[in-house]
């Protein structure tokens, strides 16, 4: 099972014997998460900010759950009463509650690809864990939160951000040996009426 949270999509999916066994794409990822916290400091400070700041303050202050230490980043924006800049300081506490809904999203999303999963497959997944790469693998406490959920081992690929490249160039070295499971996948795609 791979869960692979990008910019602008979770793709959720599971592999056996070469094919694709289930898959759900969710339009909840990095970009819903930026878009998120602008939301968030727009409703709790009263202050926009742009796409970029929103970026580097979920870099720097994203995590599902409360570390050791108390997370702070300075924000600058708009005041929408004043129309004036303001610099304000944002936690990390601030960032989870402005991404927990969509975290939420991702995690129910999870559950319903494994109910929908023939169990002799889910229990290759209880041993062999899931996948999490992209670079919502990089949110703090998202295996973990992931794995308390499920109920499944979570691992983080060694390099999150290139996975889905690296992947696609191991495909298109020996197109040929993986024909059949691009085909069952772009078959599973096509709506049926």
């Amino acid at each position: 099972m791979i869960i692979d949270v990008g910019g602008g999509t979770t793709d959720i999916g599971i592999i056996s014997l070469g094919g694709l066994v289930h898959a759900r794409n969710l339009r909840v990822a990095g970009d819903r998460f930026n878009t998120d916290i602008i939301s968030h400091v727009r409703n709790e400070f009263k202050v926009l900010i742009g796409e970029k700041s929103a970026e580097e303050l979920k870099i720097t202050l994203a995590s599902v759950t409360p570390g050791r230490e108390r997370a702070e980043a300075i924000a600058r924006g708009r005041d929408l009463v004043s129309g004036l800049p303001r610099e304000f300081i944002l936690s990390d506490q601030d960032i989870r509650n402005a991404i927990g809904h969509s975290i939420e999203e991702i995690v129910e999303a999870a559950k319903e690809v494994l109910e929908e999963t023939p169990p002799e497959i889910v229990s290759d997944i209880m041993q062999r864990g899931i996948h999490l790469v992209g670079g919502g693998a990089l949110i703090l406490g998202l295996p973990q939160y992931l794995s308390e959920s499920l109920g499944v081992p979570v691992e983080v690929d060694p390099e999150p951000l290139t996975a889905v490249v690296r992947g696609t160039a191991v495909v298109l070295d020996d197109v040929d040996l993986y024909r059949e499971a691009i085909l069952k996948s772009d078959e599973e795609l096509v709506p049926t009426e």
